[in-house]
C-alpha cells in the first residue's frame, strides 16, 4: 500500500505545514497550546486533547474515572497510563477502582 501524499496547508494563524490525512490541526498550533506545567505537559498532544476534550484537566477529576474509562477515549494510549499513575500517585490519588 502506497503512503499518502503529503500537501501543504495553512491554518489560519498562518503557519504552514504539511499533512497526508484530511485533518484540520495544525502541529504548530497545537505546540503552543500545550500547557509548560502540570500532568497534562507530560502527555502526547493526542492524550491530552482527548482529556481537555472531556473536561479532565485536573488529577482531582481524572481520580474520579478508572483506568478503562480513561484507555476508551479517542487519542488515549496504553503508553500515558504510567504518567497518568505516576502523576496521581504525587499527590496521593489513585484512578476510581473498576468493576472486577
Amino acid at each position: 500500500m502506497a503512503a499518502a501524499e503529503k500537501t501543504l496547508r495553512t491554518c489560519e494563524q498562518g503557519h504552514n505545514y504539511y499533512k497526508s490525512i484530511d485533518c484540520p490541526t495544525c502541529p504548530a498550533c497545537e505546540q503552543e497550546k500545550k500547557p509548560d506545567s502540570g500532568f497534562l505537559s507530560l502527555l502526547s498532544n493526542p492524550a491530552r486533547q482527548a482529556l481537555e476534550h472531556e473536561g479532565i484537566t485536573t488529577l482531582q477529576k481524572l481520580s474520579k474515572c478508572t483506568e478503562r474509562e480513561i484507555l476508551k477515549l479517542h487519542g488515549m494510549g496504553p503508553r500515558s497510563m504510567p504518567t497518568l499513575r505516576n502523576e496521581l500517585q504525587s499527590k496521593g490519588l489513585a484512578f476510581k477502582p473498576g468493576k472486577k
